[in-house]
This record gives structure tokens, sequence and C-alpha cells, in this order.
């Protein structure tokens, strides 16, 4: 199924839509009320970056200007909240992103499709630093789950922190496999050789004698 072209797919604007829902809101609020509930760690949230896109959304007409409020001296703040085009629209975008899952292009993946060039010392102390700060990280999301379960929030609202934390999971096991490997020799390991002046996987070499 081809995927639909939107005027706003900055994923921030997901998330604004997703906070609309609930009540209007200002920007500021906006990004207060996405730190508070760790929705850092699914969307990248930059002040800036959230006012750009509420500019966005607004502009396609699916939110609105809803009322403004001031507080003691600072300047008034304008509160958004849905259309009903926006309120549609949301609900397409959302069900679209959960259906289809759509070719991302990580950079760990990139870098592991290279891990013979850094040999298998080199490959596994890297391997091993990798795993040390994925378990930092899953002590940290389990951590911010527990945190927010405890404030009795449903799980439903919170899942986003359970997937990643599983993903983190698969990784850090997947790595300790693959040090593992290295270590028992199941993992071989092509030997480097010099050819015209230049180093190249000995598999390589005896592929290219045997296409001349």
């Amino acid at each position: 199924m081809a995927v639909r072209k939107r005027p706003v797919s900055n994923l921030l604007g997901l998330a604004v839509l997703g906070l609309l829902l609930e009540q209007p809101m200002h920007p500021y609020e906006m990004a207060a009320t996405l730190r508070e509930r760790n929705k850092d760690t699914s969307f990248k949230v930059k002040t800036g970056s959230l006012y750009d896109v509420v500019e966005s959304l607004a502009r396609a007409g699916w939110i609105a200007e809803h009322s403004t409020e001031r507080a003691g001296r600072r300047p008034e703040r304008t509160v958004y909240a849905h259309t009903e085009l926006g309120h549609q629209e949301f609900m397409s975008w959302l069900d679209e992103l959960v259906r289809t899952p759509v070719k991302e292009y990580p950079s760990f993946l990139a870098a592991v499709s290279y891990l013979g060039a850094l040999g298998p010392e080199r490959a596994v102390q890297a391997l091993q630093e990798r795993i040390t700060r994925l378990d930092d990280q899953i002590d940290q999301a389990r951590q911010a789950r527990a945190a927010v379960l405890d404030q009795q929030t449903p799980r439903l609202f919170v899942i986003e922190l359970e997937y990643a934390l599983t993903m983190a999971e698969a990784e850090r096991d997947w790595a300790r496999r693959i040090v593992g490997e290295i270590h028992d020799g199941t993992l071989s390991w092509p030997e480097l050789t010099t050819r015209d002046g230049r180093e190249v996987w000995t598999d390589q070499d005896e592929m290219e004698k045997q296409q001349a």
C-alpha cells in the first residue's frame, strides 16, 4: 500500500496532535508535557522545532488558535486545539504508521555491515562498550517505566517505553552473542592481504581471481 504524502510529516507533529486530543494547549505546555511523560524517548523534542511544527500544523489547517493566555508579565501564549480535519488526519496517520512497516536505515545497522573491517579484537571492544551503554539505557528505561506506572498511569499510555525497552534488550543480547561467537571462533574472520598497494579481504582476493 502506497504511503500518502502529508503536508506535515515530522513525527513531532503526531505528538502534538496526540496531546491536543486531551485538551487545548500552548506550545510551551506541549514541550513540558512530552518531557514529563518521557515522550522524548519517542520524539526528538526541541522547543524551537516544536514551534515550527505547530506553525506547520496550523498552516495545514489541522490545528487552530483556541485562545490566548498570559502568566504574570510573560508574553501572551497562543493556545491551540484540533480542527475536525486535524482529528481525521491524526487518526489516519496513526493508523497508517501502525499498519505499514517502513524501511528505516539505522546507523548501527550500517556500521555492523562493515564490522569485519575493525578486526576481531577491536570489534569485540566496540561491541562490549556498546553493551555497557545499552545496559545503562535499559536500566534508565526500566526506572522511567516503573516511575510512570507508580503514578497509576495506564500501561497502554506508556507502551512505547515497553517497546523501546524490548528493542534495547534484544540489541544488547544480540551484541553479547556476537562477542561470544568471536571469542569462541564460530564467527570466522577473513584475513587481510596486501595487493596492488591496498588491503583486501582474502575472500575478496580469491573471488576476483576466479572472476578474472
